[in-house]
């Protein structure tokens, strides 16, 4: 979608401009017949998401899935051979997928234990800061509308080999993550790549997928770091073409 813009110069000079501006649609996720999660995202790539976000929430795999566009959203009809948890989780509306921790009732459920890696990577810094300089490069629609994450499966050698990209940062990876298990991708000895801060829902949907290591643009939380380094997640943060930060295990 086009927009037009009044564009300001610091001299004071005027120009009418035409922009793309990145879509954000409600995206509604029914799981077995049942309402479980409405979020806001681009609408590319949905089917990535779902299999990323059922992934996220630790319900699953699914066996089906149907999308549907109603109005000016649009539904995904997962089925699970399983929907126990499904029905539990929607009992006490905990969600792990949203920014945030929305419907989360306590303490307990918004911290619980993560897994430990088991896999490694091999990747150096040099390879981090390959990925990085490339990555602008895979964002087509960041690069049209300047409002896009991105989320970039890397080999150990700083190789961009897929990348998902999403106005939620969230989405993002959740769409990476799907993209990975729906192609039979796995991390190799890689890492993941993500264009934004380091929140601790990052690190948790990182650790669930089994990332070794996850590079950011940005800088993480204190709570991200700590996650990461109770569960063996390598993190580098604040990646610049001339510096980057390892958090310390």
């Amino acid at each position: 979608m086009d927009t037009w813009f009044d564009c300001v110069t610091p001299v004071g000079e005027e120009s009418r401009v035409q922009r793309p501006l990145v879509p954000e649609v409600p995206i509604a996720i029914e799981i077995n017949g049942i309402g479980y999660a409405v979020m806001m995202a681009t609408p590319t790539d949905l089917e990535d998401f779902a299999y990323g976000f059922i992934a996220a929430e630790r319900l699953g795999a699914p066996i089906d899935l149907e999308t549907h566009v109603v109005g000016q959203g649009v539904i995904l009809r997962v089925t699970l051979a399983d929907a126990g948890a499904v029905v539990e989780r929607v009992r006490h509306r905990t969600t792990d997928s949203s920014c945030g921790l929305c419907g989360i009732e306590n303490l307990e459920s918004a911290l619980r234990p993560l897994p430990p890696i088991a896999s490694t990577s091999a990747a150096p810094a040099t390879a981090i800061f390959r990925a990085a300089a490339a990555l602008r490069d895979h964002q087509p629609l960041n690069r049209a509308t300047g409002a896009a994450h991105a989320a970039a499966l890397c080999t150990s050698e700083g190789r961009i080999r897929l990348v998902r990209e999403d106005v939620g940062r969230h989405n993002a990876f959740d769409k990476l993550v799907g993209a990975m298990a729906r192609g039979g991708l796995g991390w190799d000895g890689g890492f993941a790549l993500i264009s934004a801060r380091c929140s601790f829902e990052l690190v948790e949907k990182a650790v669930l997928a089994g990332c070794p290591l996850l590079a950011a643009i940005s800088a993480p939380t204190a709570l991200a770091a700590e996650r990461a380094r109770s569960a063996g997640l390598r993190l580098a943060a604040l990646v610049r073409p001339d510096s980057l930060l390892r958090v310390v295990p």
